[in-house]
Order: C-alpha cells, then structure tokens, then sequence
C-alpha cells in the first residue's frame, strides 16, 4: 500500500505557470532569468497559503536547472530539478526560521557559503520563517547578505515582514504576494476534483474557497478533510458539517423574522446553534458578511459581489429589501460589539440571544439620524413661520351704533371686549400651538387665560 500525499503536497506547484494568482511576481522573476540579471536576495512576503516558499523554490530550480524551456521554465526532469523537488540537493538549503534561530546557526551558513555548488551554477540558501530569527542572528546575517560570494543566493519567506530589521529589508528585493482570488481557487479545487473523479456541488466549492480567506493551501487541506469525511458527493450538507459553519438558510430565516417581528426566531438560531456545537466566532464572521452583502446592495456596489454564490446573491437582493441604509448599518455596529464582548462573555448563548433580539427587533428603533433630520426640519418649519408676517383677520362690517342703553353699576364696571389686535394675536398663538402638536406628534392643551 502506497503511502497517501496529502492534496495540498500532491498538488503543489512545480513551474511558474502553475502558480495561481500571482502574475505580476511570475512575470518579474522571468524577466529578471531572460536578462541574467537576479539578485543576490529575494524577499517573498504574504499571508498563509499564497506560494511564498513554492516560488522560491521555483525560482532555484530555474536557476540551476541546465534544460530551461524557452519560457524560463524548469524541466523538472534533470537531476537538479528532481533532487530541489524532493528537498535532497546540496545546492539547495531549506532552513526552518523558527527552529534555527540563534546566532550560531547563522555563523554556520557564513562559514559555508564560500563553498561551489555540487551539481548546479548557484548554491541557494531558503530561510523560511526569516521573521523568527534573533537579532543577534540577523546582525551576524548583514555582512554576508552584503556582499555574498559569486554564486550564492539568499531566499527569504515570511508572513510578518513588519518584525524584520529596515538593514535586512535594505539589501533585499522584496515582493509582496496578494491573497489568492475566491474564482482562482474555486479553479483549482475543480481541477483536483476531476483529476480524482470526486463529484462536488458549485455551492460546496464555493463555500470552502470563502473559508479560505484567500490562502490556496487552506483551501486544499480543507478540500482534502471534505472529501475523506464525505465518501462520496461534497455537497454544501457535508461542507457545514465539517467546518461547522451554520447553512446561509438560518440568516434568511433571520430576515423573515425581522420582517415579522417574530423574536421566537431569534432564541430557535441560538440554541440550534449551540446543540450543534457550531463555532460562535465563524457564525459571527458570517453574519456580519450576510449583512454586508445586504448594505452593499442597499448601496447598489453589485461590483463588490461579485464572490458570492449566485443562489445567495439572488436571496439578498431579494431580502434586501427588508431593511433601510440605517438598519443595516447599525446590525453591523451590534455584530461588532457582541464579537468584542465574545472574549470576555460569562454565558457566550445569552450573549449571542441577546445579539439576535437587537436584530430581530432593530425596525422598531428610530435611528438618531433620523431623529435629527426631523430636529432639523422642524427647525427650518419653526424659523420660516417667524419670518412670515402675521395674516390679517377680516373685520366685519361696521352698523349702526345702536342706542345707548344704560346699564346697571356692576355691569357697567366689567372689562371691555377684546379688540381686533387681541383677536388677531390669539389667532396666531393659536396656529403655532396645533403646529407644535402635530411636528411633536402630541398634543399641545392650551390654559385657559383668567
């Protein structure tokens, strides 16, 4: 029985062309082989999983590889080229960072880089990790980085270039690589998955090239996980069972729930998703992604949704449509705060029950910029009725004076009745108050003058 090769070792790139998402990189390299003009040290920077080690080792095959195609690519047939791609060539030193750390390791490679190659035209040294090493260690690294023999070439990788020395970045060319294409990956999974004859759903391979993140070897050891758990189809079932991740169903259902205001909804989530055991972290993750799609929509940026599985874009922009720009946006504000309050939670469920009622109930909050807005209209309504001038109030039509009728003393003591201005300025007190009650959705009562 063969020994199995995990798919992430089995399908690992030999030739530049084989390199995914990382074409700027590939094309300088190749320029650098046509010209002969290589330098002395490489600096290969990136996330997790984004060929960093794989080019390096690419590039020294290229170097020392004696059948170049006409495309400067290795033949991966000679003896040089075999013996790099099975890590046995003494031309090629791959050095683990993070284990040969110290300032005698280094002083070992300085005493030995004054040596020729054994087989090939170049001895290249690979420090993978390089960020690990001491600073003592990358002092006794200068001189000889400086001002290397003839034929020897330093390759550097790391994920942290922000923890290497500015006098070490200065005597490298560095290239930074970006995170693998969500279409570039789902590329490669689909062409694994042929070549092994395994059957996978569109939405399966969707779902495990998100996870990623945009590492390509995340995406092969999950895929490689998958298939061995399924035996058979991968569908989006087996994806969430083994990632245990919640289907995208559960943040629709949260949607309806919303629109309902139904919050039994709310508590039914949470404890499906701890009787499940789900990671609450991921959940969070991709709640917050569920809502980002449906603010971008709101804000019709379709070009930044262009990675999502075109079942569940439909069902967002349908769902969408639920919501307001400021619900969306404050959904959001609340999936931050429950992520920060995660670490410190004493119950992680009634933190997350809690996060669920907010949202479940977040069409019945009144947004402070809504609530300004009006402040501000109500102002502008305010500040043009005092400008306005009073209207006038017709009078009726003079008669003729009746004939004097002498009354008793006491009546004869009582106030006079109100004149034509008293009446216009009551009329106008009058209009402002029932404004007032209607901008302030009340009632305004008015006291009775003595």
């Amino acid at each position: 029985m063969s020994q199995y090769q995990v798919l992430a070792r089995r399908y690992r790139p030999q030739t530049f062309k084989e390199v995914v998402g990382q074409e700027p990189i590939i094309r300088t390299l190749k320029n650098a082989l046509k010209s002969g003009k290589t330098a002395h040290a490489y600096l290969f920077c990136g996330s997790r999983g984004t060929g960093k080690t794989t080019l390096a080792r690419i590039l020294a095959k290229a170097l020392n590889c004696k059948n170049l195609s006409s495309d400067f690519e290795p033949c991966n047939n000679c003896q040089s080229c075999h013996e790099i791609t099975v890590g046995s060539s003494l031309d090629v030193l791959e050095i683990d960072g993070a284990s040969h750390r110290g300032i005698d390791d280094i002083k070992q490679i300085s005493e030995s880089v004054g040596y020729c190659p054994a087989l090939g035209l170049w001895k290249v040294y690979l420090i993978d990790e390089v960020h690990m090493l001491t600073k003592e260690a990358f002092n006794a690294l200068l001189k000889t980085l400086e001002e290397p023999p003839a034929n020897v070439k330093f390759f550097f990788a790391t994920t942290e270039a922000n923890k290497i020395p500015a006098t070490i970045l200065s005597r490298c060319q560095r290239f930074n690589l970006q995170r693998i294409p969500l279409a570039a990956i789902m590329d490669k999974l689909k062409r694994i998955a042929s070549d092994m004859q395994v059957e996978v759903d569109e939405a399966a391979l969707h779902r495990v090239a998100s996870f990623a993140e945009g590492g390509l070897r995340d995406a092969e050891s999950l895929f490689d996980q998958i298939i061995a758990f399924s035996q058979g189809k991968v569908t989006d079932e087996v994806v969430h069972s083994v990632l245990g991740i919640m289907p995208r169903e559960q943040f629709l259902l949260l949607d309806q729930a919303v629109a309902t205001n139904d919050l039994k909804i709310a508590f039914q989530i949470a404890h499906e998703l701890f009787l499940q055991g789900k990671e609450i972290s991921h959940f969070l993750e991709d709640l917050n992604a569920h809502y980002k799609a449906c603010l971008l929509t709101k804000l019709s940026c379709s070009d930044l949704l262009q990675d999502l599985d075109p079942a569940y874009l439909a069902a967002i922009k349908s769902t969408a449509e639920i919501y307001t720009q400021e619900q969306c946006v404050l959904i959001l504000d609340y999936i931050q705060e429950a992520a920060h309050a995660l670490k410190s939670a004493i119950s992680p469920q009634m933190m997350l029950e809690g996060l669920l009622i907010k949202i479940v109930r977040c069409r019945l909050k009144v947004p402070i910029e809504a609530i300004a807005r009006r402040l501000l209209a109500f102002e502008e309504k305010m500040q043009a009725l005092k400008e306005q001038p009073p209207a006038e109030i017709p009078l009726p039509e003079a008669k003729p004076a009746p004939a004097p009728i002498v009354l008793p003393k006491a009546v004869s003591e009582a106030p006079p009745p109100p004149v034509a201005d008293d009446i216009q300025k009551n009329a106008r007190y009058d209009t402002l108050v029932q404004f007032a009650a209607v901008e302030l959705e009340g009632t305004v009562q008015r006291k009775r003058r003595k």
